[in-house]
């Protein structure tokens, strides 16, 4: 068995029960923040039913800390973005091709949802562009918003309700790993690719067009553009491009003094306030310049009784429903944790799913659509200062104000200074600098980003999506398919191994290969690892002077499982090293990959003395057995036996064993034997029985010859008493082939034993790599 100096010995228990492993596997799959560790400590079912509250309702944990101060900063906060959720509701839903009115109403309710369970404190609630869209191209697919405005919006809250049942789900089951293959360069590429067709779609409103194409690809609405342009309205034009340049001035102040942000944020409120104005007084639907027109007040109505199951549509609206809740998850969970991040603070991606689906089915209940955390309102929410998701209940407030009571005031506002308000905001999120630094970094996550960009913009906003996914997935694939493996070697005057191309400097020992895999040994890459292994030991046989390869060591700490085939495949790679001479060891594998091994009794096949704690350990001992073996002369047919002063114990002590009765002359002869006799030759061992001890010596260069060119019999037989030699060891006795060889140890008559050999093999030629 493998043990360190210090007697640290390589663990062989017995692996732990079934109903363990299973909790401790769901537990790293589907609680790896180890949600339940608060409540350990607590004493009582009324504390722990307390905490259990807090956790899953975070209202409860902050509210009773709550102070005037710091309502003041969440009051200032809740104003702000009221002002940006006004202008943005009504664009958004006029993106969507929805009521304007819907827009406000989806800054209403949702919000207050998001701040009893929602466990960010600066993310602010409200529509995106991205997905509006997206509902848009996929619900006006099935149902026409100009021909069947009442079946379109009936059908948008139903894809809204499976969105929320979609995102409740994936939080109660703790599935956020599928939120996960939606990388950052996807989001990145995506977002994009989305703002780009926005901002073009957003020319029907800055030409003020009144007919315009359903479809969103880049193609289709230049098209459409270029074909209308007798319909240009030269007075629309010119406001839409003062109303972008004043938004775009405010945007520049903001990045050249951040203090400055309140500015960019209340210029959407001002844009709509003055064009309300300009409209009003100048009658500006008589000079081409078209408004929202009418909206009444009252919050929200109830909708339940409007969702639409009719199977006629249920394939559009769960499509609708899954794509677009996917996409606000991962929108809205990677920019809660972003600002989270910058005050050193956490958020629960599973909560925020719970948060986001509960708001989202509540919201198809009262006349809104899908909502999530867009970020130029979280922006504005956490450089105003908010302190608590308290800000969401001020905006919410300030909303229902704004429905009571103001909102007839903004049926005059201008579609164009909509159009320049969305077109403001979508330039901010096409990234170049971030595209380009993927570009120097991972040329294959610029690829990913490409994907979305391109097929969002010239094919579809869902075949773009699934477009990146499916290279992302792709990627992970090869990652699995084709695992990373290294050749390791001493970081000089350390003990420590390290990867020899990553650092030339690190020395090899020769003749030995130490090899290290990172991930885990499955169907799917066990081949390749078979094959990667092999070429390695024909590269080093290549590049050493003599083609000596005695030892091959796999280093197994970056292998975190291991399933059948994986076993199966570490058989057959020492098999055929080991045909060829080449010892096979393993390194500090896994407790997941060490059960498996002693449950498939690997660790019996291979031997616990070849397993090691550490490379160090390994290598030490495999130089240990190479000294040995070149203190061995090759025996000839006159010599006896060979003698030996000093033989180091190589292996564990070995009980007693069997012996036969048939002898077999040309051991002791050194004869050669014909290639249907020949058996394979096992590593090298010792054994001590009392105070008599004996060692076989087996030379691995020769114990492949053997089998196939009948030259050099490798046996070399080593007896000592007490530190003298004893001369003329007899072999007793062997069994025929085919059969197990056996040893045995007699403290009365001397030391008698055979080798211990695998049974007989009819192979002629031997194995390539």
């Amino acid at each position: 068995m493998g043990s360190l100096k210090n007697g640290q010995n390589v663990n062989f228990s017995a692996p732990r029960p079934f109903g363990k492993r299973l909790k401790s596997d769901l537990k790293e799959t589907f609680f790896p923040d180890d949600p339940f560790r608060q409540f350990r400590d607590e004493r009582g079912a009324m504390h722990r039913a307390k905490k259990g509250f807090q956790y899953f309702i975070p209202i409860l944990d902050w509210l009773p800390k709550y102070n005037l101060n710091m309502f003041k900063y969440d009051l200032l906060a809740g104003i702000t973005i009221t002002s940006l959720a006004i202008p943005q509701g009504i664009s958004y839903a006029k993106l969507g091709v929805l009521p304007p009115i819907i827009g406000l109403y989806s800054s209403f309710v949702p919000p207050l949802i998001y701040a009893v369970f929602g466990s960010s404190k600066h993310l602010a609630v409200g529509t995106v562009a991205a997905c509006s869209l997206l509902i848009a191209e996929t619900i006006g697919g099935v149902a026409s918003p100009e021909e069947e405005p009442t079946l379109y919006l009936h059908l948008v809250f139903t894809a809204t309700f499976v969105t929320g049942i979609m995102q409740a789900v994936l939080g109660f089951l703790r599935l956020g790993i599928l939120v996960d293959f939606l990388s950052h360069s996807t989001i990145l590429g995506f977002m994009g690719g989305t703002a780009v067709i926005i901002c073009l779609q957003q020319l029907k409103g800055i030409f003020g067009l009144t007919h315009f194409t359903s479809k969103t690809d880049v193609y289709s609405v230049l098209h459409a553009v270029f074909s209308l342009r007798k319909e240009w309205k030269w007075e629309s034009a010119v406001v839409g491009v003062i109303f972008l340049l004043f938004l775009q001035f405010t945007r520049y102040l903001r990045n050249r003094n951040p203090k400055l942000f309140w500015v960019s944020a209340m210029a959407p409120m001002v844009t709509v306030i003055i064009g309300c104005l300009f409209a009003y007084f100048i009658k500006g639907s008589q000079h081409g310049i078209l408004t929202v027109g009418h909206l009444s007040k009252g919050i929200n109505p109830i909708s339940i009784h409007f969702l639409n199951f009719d199977s006629k549509y249920l394939s559009a609206v769960v499509q609708t429903g899954l794509i677009t809740g996917l996409v606000a998850l991962a929108e809205g969970i990677a920019i809660g944790r972003s600002f989270a991040i910058m005050k050193n603070e956490q958020i629960d991606g599973n909560k925020e799913m719970i948060a986001f689906g509960l708001m989202n089915i509540v919201g198809s209940f009262t006349s809104c659509y899908l909502t999530t955390g867009p970020f130029s309102k979280t922006a504005v929410n956490f450089n105003a200062g908010c302190r608590t998701a308290m800000s969401n209940v001020v905006m919410a407030i300030f909303m229902a104000l704004t429905l009571i009571f103001l909102a007839p005031v903004f049926s005059y506002t201008p579609l164009v200074a909509l159009s320049a308000i969305i077109m403001s905001a979508m330039l901010g999120l096409i990234k170049y600098e971030e595209m380009y630094h993927l570009l120097k970094v991972d040329k294959f996550d610029f690829c990913i980003c490409m994907a979305a960009f391109l097929g969002v913009a010239f094919l579809s906003m869902d075949v773009g999506i699934m477009l990146s996914v499916g290279l992302a997935l792709l990627r992970a694939l090869l990652y699995m398919a084709r695992p990373a493996t290294c050749k390791l070697g001493k970081i000089p005057n350390s003990s420590l191994y390290r990867d020899v191309e990553q650092y030339p400097n690190a020395t090899r020992t020769h003749g030995i290969i130490v090899l290290q895999l990172g991930s885990p040994i499955y169907y799917a890459n066990s081949n390749y690892i078979r094959e990667r292994i092999f070429r390695w030991v024909r590269d080093e046989q290549g590049d050493s002077k003599d083609g000596c390869v005695e030892h091959v060591l796999l280093e197994l700490s970056g292998v975190t499982s291991i399933d059948m085939t994986g076993i199966e495949t570490l058989i057959e790679i020492r098999r055929s090293l080991q045909a060829n001479g080449i010892q096979m060891g393993i390194v500090n594998p896994r407790i997941v990959v060490m059960e498996k091994m002693i449950a498939s009794e690997f660790t019996k096949t291979i031997g616990k003395e070849n397993i090691y704690l550490s490379v160090d350990e390994g290598v030490e001992r495999s130089v240990c057995r190479k000294s040995l073996l070149s203190n061995v002369a090759k025996p000839t047919p006159s010599s006896k036996l060979y003698r030996s002063s000093s033989l180091p114990t190589l292996c564990q002590t070995i009980p007693s064993f069997q012996i036969s009765d048939t002898i077999v002359p040309d051991l002791q002869h050194h004869h050669s034997r014909s290639p249907n006799q020949s058996f394979q030759i096992p590593p090298p061992f010792s054994i001590s029985d009392f105070h008599y001890s004996a060692a076989l010596i087996v030379v691995p260069r020769f114990a492949a010859q053997i089998c196939y060119s009948n030259q050099n019999h490798p046996l070399s037989l080593n007896c000592h008493k007490q530190g003298h030699i004893l001369e003329n060891c007899p072999i007793r006795s062997v069994r025929p082939p085919g059969h197990s060889y056996k040893l045995k140890v007699s403290p009365k008559s001397g030391s008698s034993f055979i080798v211990p050999a695998a049974t007989s093999s009819n192979i002629t030629t031997p194995p390539s790599f």
